[in-house]
Order: C-alpha cells, then structure tokens, then sequence
C-alpha cells in the first residue's frame, strides 16, 4: 500500500485488497452506553497497540475530569516499531498535543488539527503516522483526580506492507516550556529599557542576538534525517503594563539546519512572531486557516494567554543530519513570558530522545494563575472607568464651583 492516497482528490481510488481498516475505541464491550476508560490519579494505562504494517489516520477523543488544568497533567505517549518505553517518539500533555496550550480548550479549526464544539471538547488529528512492525499509545493520568477519555484510534493495516517503508518517516511531537523567558535588560544602541519599547523603536539596528542558539526559545531540536511538520505557540504575557505598549512578539523566527546547528548560522531567518505564523502587524483578531492561524490572541493590550499555530505541510523544513527550531522572545529576547510551545516533525528512526526536554512536573506544567488575570483586567478596567469618569464629571464639578463660589 502506498501512503497519502486518501485525499479529496484520491478518494474514488480503490484500495487493493490487502488493506483494512480497523479501529481501537474506548465503547462499552457489554454493549451498555458506558463508553469511556478512567484513570486512576498515577495511573498509565495503553490506549492500543498493535503489531504490524500500517499507519494511523485518525484520532478522535474528549475528556472529563475535576481536577483544575487537567489537560496538562494527562501525558500522551506514543511508540512506533518496538521503541522501548523509555523512548517515545510522541511525548506531551493531551491538550497540547490536541493544539490548545494553556490547559483550556477553544474551537478551532486547521487541517491536520481540530478542536471541536461544545466549547472546544472534541479533539481530532489528522496527521498519518505510519508504522512497519506496530505501535502502541498510552496515556498517564498526573492529575489528583480520576481522568476520563472516551477515544478512537482509526488505523489501516497492510497486509503486505506499504510500498518504499524507508521513504516515510515516523511522526514525533516534543513539548517545550520556559517559565519565564530570560530577558536582556538594556538595548545596546537606543539605551531604553527593552521591556518598555514600542513598535515605532524597533527601527533602530542595534541590539541584535549575539548567541540565538542559547538566548531564543526553543521550540524543537531534534537529530537525524527528516522534515519540521509546525508547531503550537503559546505566550501567557505576565507584564502588567497598561501605560505603555505591551505587545510580547517580534521575536524573529531563526532555523538552523545541519552543518548551520553546530555553527550557529541562521539557514532560515524570519522578521517577526507574527510573522512566521503568516500573521501581520501585531494581530488581535481570532483566526483559523488549513496552516496558520489564531486560537486565542490575548486580551486588553495582549496581556494574558495567547495560542499561535503554524504548519508546514505545504513547505516542510528538511533536514539530513539535525535542526534547531527557534525563536526570540520578544524583539533581541527583550521579553520575559511564560513560553510553551508544541513541535511535529516526521523523522527516520531511531531518535535521539537525549534531545527531548525532560517532562516538567506537575507544578512545572501548571499554567499561570487565572485569579492574578482577573484582578490585574479589573485593576486595568478600574483605572479606565476612573479616568473616564473623572473626565465627564469634571465638567459638572467645574459648573458647581462656579455657581456656589
């Protein structure tokens, strides 16, 4: 069986007879409507696995649970060909994974990642991950309280294997966060503080990274041959800052490649975060498209939780020996925000897994306190609706001055 021919254009093609589909879900074998599997709080348990040729075409799941910011503290793993269980080729927290960071779901639509109504609890990918002796999928439960997860896993079988197996590459997914980003302090030519800079003095040419590979964010280093599927950003802004612009983007986007990885020279440099998410001019608006878009832009002057995605589906980044995936946060790393960020590539096997972040615990992976969003909008609104209304009673107090004194 050859991959990749059931698109649109491929779908009145018939498949030879060796192919099969099949399907791992979570329904109730006694034939009840009972259809979910719980997790006990520490638990792992196995999704599915199965031994032989195919690919993965489809997962589709929801969730239930009562702990708060559940969605990261459930750790999706998945193992291609007999990986040992220490080296999972797809490591992260079930939201994440899913497109939304932060632990919160929203609708939203791309085309090898949805999240779907109500409210954003229908999770579906899209992205084929082919196999040639099997796979399995586990899930852990880090929550303090049960996890539940109604699934499917739809997948074909070949029974005479795919055609060329060595062309495919396995699917992977690393997960990433920095809490908070390092900042520089000064800019080198302007003399103003980086934290307080406008568009308007992002102009100047100075200040510019000395050492990317060690100040941006990381979004994903991996070895090996293969190509960068995209990625998920998410910015959680911290700054309390309503007196001046507060915009936690252009960071330049910069891709090194091979060779270029261990020299630090840039193979693709970009010009800005929005930029690289094909986006423009600091953008405020919610966006979905097959390959960019946003899910969550941020609030009153981008303070709070912002999610980006960008996937290079049409335009893969290669690589044949290694690749380093980064950004600066904020212009020259001026910026300190809470960074997460979740990366796809597909890959020839084995991985070097020493190059995945180790998992944060449960307290590294706890997203920002919703309460200090809510009182830092209700101080902001406060200051607003007193100037507001100190400039519309002004007036009156004016009039009763002049008529009693």
């Amino acid at each position: 069986m050859k991959l990749g021919k059931s698109s649109l254009h491929d779908i009145a093609k018939l498949r030879s007879d060796d192919v099969k589909r099949r399907r791992l879900s979570s329904y109730d074998m006694y034939g009840g409507n009972r259809d979910w599997v719980e997790i006990d709080p520490g638990q792992t348990i196995i999704l599915g696995e199965y031994e032989g040729s195919g690919s993965i075409t489809h997962i589709w799941c929801t969730t239930k649970c009562s702990a708060k910011n559940y969605l990261r503290h459930a750790i999706l793993r998945m193992y291609w060909d007999e990986e040992p269980d220490d080296k999972p080729s797809v490591e992260v927290p079930i939201g994440d994974f899913f497109g939304m960071g932060h632990a919160e779901r929203k609708n939203f639509v791309s085309l090898p990642l949805q999240m779907s109504p109500q409210k954003g609890r229908g999770f579906n990918c899209w992205f084929p991950m082919p196999f040639s002796k099997g796979f399995k999928i586990t899930l852990e439960n880090d929550n303090p309280k049960k996890f539940i997860l109604y699934f499917y896993i739809d997948y074909e079988i070949y029974g005479k294997g795919f055609e060329n197996e060595e062309e495919y590459g396995r699917f992977h997914v690393q997960w990433r966060r920095e809490n908070p980003t390092k900042p520089k302090g000064i800019d080198e030519e302007s003399g103003k503080q980086f934290s307080t800079l406008h568009p308007s003095d992002f102009n100047f040419h100075g200040g510019r990274n000395r050492n990317p590979l060690e100040e941006n964010y990381i979004i994903l280093k991996a070895k090996g041959k293969g190509h960068f599927a995209g990625c998920h950003l998410n910015i959680d802004n911290q700054t309390f800052m309503p007196w001046a612009y507060n915009w936690p983007g252009e960071g330049d986007d910069m891709i090194f490649i091979d060779d270029n990885v261990d020299h630090g020279i840039i193979t693709l440099p970009g010009t800005g975060t929005e930029d690289y998410v094909n986006q423009a001019f600091c953008p405020r608006q919610k966006y979905s498209a097959p390959y960019h878009g946003i899910i969550k832009p941020g609030g009153f002057n981008f303070y709070g939780k912002i999610t980006y995605y960008r996937y290079h589906i049409e335009d893969p980044i290669y690589f044949n020996k290694k690749i380093a995936v980064t950004i600066e946060h904020g212009h020259d790393n001026h910026r300190s925000d809470d960074w997460s960020s979740t990366a796809y590539w597909y890959q020839r096997e084995p991985h070097d897994h020493s190059l995945y972040p180790e998992m944060l615990d449960r307290d590294g992976r706890e997203p920002n306190s919703h309460l200090a969003h809510i009182l830092r909008k209700s101080f902001c609104i406060l200051i607003v609706l007193g100037i507001v209304g100190w400039f519309a009673i002004k007036p009156l107090l004016k009039f009763i001055i002049d008529i009693f004194l």
